[in-house]
């Protein structure tokens, strides 16, 4: 045998019979002492895990899968990633599990609708919080007192109307709407941080006790405070939501700084 081989399996050998020796005393729960959050993204998001991510304490882990999708983004075209959905959650951390599951897709909500997609979740993850991005939005406005709001989307009509037909079957009175009529997820986390923040001010009526940024792969929670400090009213996004909501069931109380008022209702 070439000696230079014969050299390094017989160090890869001593190097086994050091781990065999080993005394395993740590557990994952360590890792992510606070919770295990998994996430099912769409396959063309290019925005959300990393959203959240910042937004997430170092205790607090994510793990993602993503589902099957495709652009335009219409309504036939989200409910046909319905199916894909189980899969996708099926395969984040099979044998352990996680604490809450995020479906990332505010318009796919509105259109697969939530008993669906909760359905869809727990055939492998059964009994576990699901959230998604409207459900985490009512919730978050609720926790706010927020009974009248005002919403943009970069979605077009047709999104626009399933969306708002979800919204006004939640209860809440819509005072200003506004859609970019946007049909690509992608070209959506293109619009400059600038152009939300602007869009956000002239969308919000000042009747209004909130302001709604729907959209996953929209990148406003990186201005909700610029926009909170100009209108002088709460603002939820959808991935903000999201991370909240998901803080929220795993019973976190800590400090999430930089992200708009809601966080602070954890306390």
């Amino acid at each position: 045998m070439n000696k230079a081989i014969d050299n390094t399996i017989a160090k890869s050998e001593a190097t086994h019979s050091l781990i065999e020796d080993l005394e395993f005393d740590g557990h994952l729960e360590e890792i992510s002492k606070d919770g295990r959050i998994g996430i099912v993204a769409l396959a063309t998001d290019y925005n959300l895990e990393q959203d959240i991510r910042r937004m997430l304490p170092l205790s607090v882990e994510a793990f993602t899968n993503r589902v099957l999708n495709a652009n335009p983004m219409t309504l036939d075209n989200l409910k046909a990633m319905a199916p894909d959905i189980e899969r996708a959650a099926r395969g984040i951390l099979p044998g352990h599990g996680v604490h809450v599951m995020i479906y990332g897709c505010t318009s796919g909500t509105a259109a697969i609708g939530f008993e669906n997609i909760q359905r869809l979740v727990h055939k492998s993850n059964p009994g576990i919080p699901v959230v998604t991005p409207l459900t985490a939005t009512f919730a978050a406005l609720d926790s706010l007192g927020a009974k009248r709001i005002s919403i943009l989307t970069p979605y077009d009509r047709v999104i626009n109307e399933a969306l708002m037909e979800s919204v006004l079957e939640s209860g809440l009175q819509v005072k200003s709407f506004a859609g970019l009529g946007f049909d690509s997820d992608i070209d959506v986390t293109k619009v400059p941080l600038k152009t939300i923040k602007k869009m956000a001010i002239d969308t919000f009526d000042d009747q209004a006790d909130a302001l709604f940024i729907s959209c996953t792969a929209f990148r406003a929670s990186l201005v909700i405070e610029e926009i909170e400090q100009a209108i002088g009213k709460p603002v939820v996004s959808s991935n903000q939501a999201l991370a909240w909501h998901s803080l929220k069931l795993l019973g976190y109380k800590g400090d999430i700084a930089g992200f708009g008022s809601l966080f602070a209702t954890l306390n």
